[in-house]
């Protein structure tokens, strides 16, 4: 998932390193998710900031190939890893912290949840994904944390407006867990199988709605797009401060409608995590 756009500056973690971690276990989270648990020595240096923390992950293309990797990735460090011969450079990707625990059996876990489409064993799904199908016990991973993108002004307490697709379900999972108990708002989630519809820790001042795509040949987002102007032409309340990820085209949409409304540009964060194919 590529962040490529986002309105308000990141809250940057206080100290960003290259941490080395090892697989613990993985499980099928529901019919879209596979849920990937990480653990290691170098874990107990992370650490959990909520909301929509994200980190780069690296994954290995071979053995050993983790250890070329720079310790932080600035725009030299970035080059340089680009420079790194195809089959040796590390696949890179962003994911957002699904669950972090201190205390698991092993020492710290860090779970992190990948969307599953198209099948390893067809060679159809991206490598993320792939890996995510594939990966065993005692693998290898690299991550960097990259701090937070939800950033809503200290003592705000709504109305929020939070709407994403699949993509974004970790993120505002994480965004909903995070709020105060008086926050007030709503958030809308899209799906592609009613089966991935779960429980979400929120406010009780926050309304969660989940729209579930009927059409598996729909481009993600369109739904909650929908769904989500609908309610707001309805209610016609503004949002004092709004989020939206996903899908590119459902990110832009979402943005031009609130400044529409009359929200402050200021108070909204947008990022794009992917870019769905066109039509031809």
């Amino acid at each position: 998932m590529a962040r490529t756009t986002a309105a308000q500056k990141r809250v940057a973690p206080e100290k960003s390193e290259l941490l080395t971690l090892y697989v613990r276990h993985r499980r099928r989270l529901s019919p879209t998710f596979e849920r990937v648990t990480l653990g290691g020595a170098d874990l107990a240096r992370f650490i959990p900031m909520g909301a929509d923390q994200w980190f780069r992950l690296f994954l290995p293309v071979a053995e050993g190939t983790l250890t070329r990797l720079p310790n932080r990735l600035d725009t030299f460090a970035y080059l340089r890893y680009l420079a790194i011969a195809k089959t040796q450079r590390p696949v890179l990707r962003n994911y957002t912290v699904a669950g972090f625990r201190s205390g698991g059996a092993q020492g710290p876990e860090l779970d992190v949840d990948f969307v599953r489409h198209g099948s390893a064993a067809a060679g159809t799904a991206g490598p993320a994904a792939s890996w995510a199908e594939t990966c065993a016990p005692g693998d290898a991973v690299a991550i960097l944390d990259e701090g937070v993108l939800f950033a809503p002004p200290t003592g705000l307490r709504g109305p929020l407006a939070l709407v994403g697709d699949e993509t974004a379900l970790p993120a505002l999972a994480g965004i909903l867990a995070s709020l105060p108990a008086d926050t007030t708002g709503s958030a809308f989630i899209e799906v592609p199988d009613a089966g991935d519809v779960r429980n979400l820790a929120a406010p009780v001042g926050v309304d969660v709605s989940w729209v579930v795509r009927d059409d598996p040949h729909a481009t993600p987002g369109y739904a909650v797009l929908t769904a989500a102007v609908e309610a707001s032409e309805a209610g016609a309340v503004v949002p004092a401060y709004a989020w939206v990820a996903g899908e590119q085209s459902l990110v832009a949409a979402m943005r031009r409608h609130w400044v529409r409304v009359g929200v402050d540009k200021r108070m909204i964060s947008f990022t794009g995590y992917w870019r769905a194919p066109r039509a031809h």
